[in-house]
């Protein structure tokens, strides 16, 4: 089974996502297939059938949180010890030529969300910046061009 790299947070999410699955939307569907088998004949029954494709989606995402589950590999990075080397579950705060600054956090990729500051390890900003230190630049391949960033700050937090 493959490893995969999620922080404390993206665990937490990931476990309230898949009971929220087994213990409301699970039942609920249950509960709708009921009801519309009990309007008759279901061959031409069109909230039977919305419901038997919304219960096989449903346990398709049960299936696949299952797996996430019980492969996710937990970095807690404020349980490492500290230095200003960029690895998954840090926070960098990186700044271009411009002075232009950015903050990250580097997570992994079911957590990655660039509205919340949160980057993928996977990505190629994740990737550009894993592995290097304090005051390293480093070169970002963009849709725009090979962007240069210097690494200002690193943070286990």
């Amino acid at each position: 089974m493959t490893r995969y790299p999620v922080t404390p947070e993206g665990y937490a999410a990931l476990v309230a996502e898949l009971a929220n699955y087994k213990e409301v939307v699970r039942p609920q569907i249950v509960r709708d297939i009921e009801e519309a088998r009990a309007h008759g004949d279901i061959s031409e029954n069109s909230e039977y059938e919305d419901a038997k494709e919304r219960q096989a989606h449903c346990e398709g995402r049960i299936a696949e949180l299952e797996g996430r589950v019980a492969s996710a590999d937990i970095i807690d990075v404020t349980k490492l010890p500290k230095n200003d080397r960029v690895i998954f579950g840090c926070t960098v705060v990186i700044e271009n030529g411009n002075g232009e600054r950015r903050t990250w956090r580097i997570v992994g990729e079911d957590e990655a969300s660039v509205e919340s500051g949160t980057v993928s390890y996977k990505s190629p900003l994740g990737k550009a910046l894993i592995g290097k230190n304090e005051g390293d630049e480093t070169v970002v391949p963009a849709p725009s061009g090979n962007q240069n960033w210097e690494i200002v700050e690193v943070h286990y937090r």
